[in-house]
C-alpha cells in the first residue's frame, strides 16, 4: 500500500475550511465572552420610583442592612448567568423582592454590588429570576 494523499483524504481539507470559517468569524465577532460582556454593560436602566412599593422597600432594607424577611438575603450571587458586569466574586450580594400572592421567595430580586453591602455602589432588579436585569437609577 502506498502513501494516501491530500487529495485521497477530502475531509481534511474540509475541515480545514470550517475551522479557517469559524476563526474568521470569530475574530470579526468577537468572541463569545466578549459579547457577554458587551451584553452586561448594556443592561436597561429603570428609575428606583418606577419600581414595586416591595422592591423600593426591599432597597430600603438593603441601605438600613437589615432585618432581612428570608435567610438567603444578602447571600453571594455567583453571576453564573454573565448578564451583570463582571467582578470578583463576593462583589455581588441578592435580595428577595417579595411578590404578592406567591409562596416562598418567588422570583424577583434585587442584586447590589459593592465592597460594603449597605453603600452599594450599583443595584440592580429582576422580575424573572435572573433571566433579565435592570440597573436601578436614583
Amino acid at each position: 500500500m502506498g502513501t494516501r494523499t491530500e487529495t485521497q483524504r477530502p475531509w481534511r481539507w474540509w475541515g480545514s475550511c470550517i475551522a479557517q470559517s469559524l476563526l474568521l468569524g470569530a475574530l470579526l465577532a468577537g468572541s463569545p465572552a466578549q459579547a457577554r460582556e458587551a451584553a452586561a454593560g448594556s443592561t436597561p436602566d429603570v428609575a428606583l420610583s418606577e419600581l414595586p412599593v416591595q422592591a423600593r422597600r426591599t432597597h430600603e432594607l438593603v441601605l438600613a442592612g437589615g432585618p432581612f424577611p428570608f435567610a438567603k438575603d444578602g447571600t453571594v450571587f455567583g453571576n453564573r448567568e454573565r448578564l451583570l458586569p463582571k467582578k470578583s466574586r463576593g462583589h455581588y450580594r441578592e435580595y428577595t423582592v417579595k411578590t404578592p400572592k406567591t409562596r416562598g421567595r418567588g422570583a424577583r430580586r434585587l442584586v447590589c454590588g459593592g465592597e460594603v453591602p449597605v453603600r452599594p455602589e450599583v443595584c440592580y432588579y429582576t422580575e424573572d429570576h435572573y433571566s433579565s436585569f435592570r440597573r436601578i437609577v436614583p
